[in-house]
């Protein structure tokens, strides 16, 4: 899917990527993780067509500037910032479903799903919604649409834990037919669904790896929580996540998304000291499996 051989891109005599080499199948689900500034913006913007580099790059054996419109119609793509939009959410929409020649349904069911009904901002310019809406929004466009490719960077980023779950569903739906080459600078909000790391440093590969025991995309977790004292900022972030309180706010129980399960340990660990119990158990079917 995707070919890339001494690829070197330079900014102002900086330069971001080194002759990098790498090699992507088809079906593949790769994490490109690295601090800020290794190259993975750069690198997903040439896969866009959106530079000119030196170097061959090839997506489905096409190259990204001098096919151009044709790479964009098979990649689903989420930016890691939104762009500074004025248009209205609907033209924008529109828009999208044009250049894949096809329709906004599908993108207004995909961002229902997530948790935003499109019509309730169909006028308002995009500039002008939340975080989170943007973020929604520009989730749809990407799986609202048939895509070989799915370039996503820091995807999840202002997605709460409910729409967290459903964005994995919907990757789920999708990761027969779709390679997908999520970015991040933290390895933790992307292990549990890849199952190859590639790691920039200085625009060059310094670590390609297989990884073992990756979530499937959809797998849910039964959590059950007991608090070994009341705490109100403990019992927000558990309700955040989705967990409905029992005995008095003392227990809570609820499903985690399995994908989520290194973010959800990162976020109570802050209240260890207050865990009397935490259980998480993977169901399957309905039902629980250890």
């Amino acid at each position: 899917m995707i070919r890339i051989a001494a690829l070197t891109k330079t900014f102002q005599r900086r330069r971001v990527l080194d002759a990098l080499e790498l090699a992507i199948d088809a079906g593949e689900r790769v994490a490109l993780v690295g601090a800020n500034g290794a190259g993975k913006t750069t690198l997903i913007r040439c896969l866009l067509g959106q530079y000119t580099y030196e170097g061959t790059v090839a997506v489905a054996g096409l190259d990204p500037r001098a096919s151009r419109s044709e790479v964009l119609r098979r990649v689903g793509f989420v930016p890691q910032l939104p762009p500074p939009l004025r248009m209205p959410v609907g033209r924008l929409l529109r828009f999208a479903a044009e250049v894949c020649g096809g329709g906004t349904a599908p993108m207004e069911a995909v961002a229902g799903r997530l948790g935003l009904d499109a019509r309730s901002v169909w006028r308002q310019p995009f500039g002008r919604l939340s975080g989170g809406q943007k973020q929604k929004l520009l989730i749809a466009v990407a799986l609202g649409r048939p895509a070989d490719l799915l370039l996503m960077d820091e995807p999840a980023a202002n997605l709460d834990p409910r729409a967290r779950r459903a964005f994995f569903e919907l990757l789920a739906e999708r990761q027969v037919r779709a390679t997908m080459l999520i970015s991040s600078h933290r390895i933790d909000e992307v292990a549990q669904l890849v199952s190859r790391v590639i790691e920039l440093d200085q625009g060059k590969v310094v670590l390609d790896d297989r990884v073992d025991g990756a979530a499937a995309l959809d797998a849910l977790l039964h959590c059950e929580v007991e608090l070994a004292a009341p705490s109100d900022a403990a019992e927000a972030a558990l309700r955040s996540w989705g967990l409905a309180a029992a005995d008095g706010g003392r227990s809570f129980e609820g499903a985690i998304a399995g994908p989520d399960r290194l973010r959800f340990l990162g976020a109570v660990a802050r209240y260890a000291g207050l865990l009397r119990r935490l259980s998480l158990e993977e169901t399957r079917g309905g039902e629980r499996r250890p």
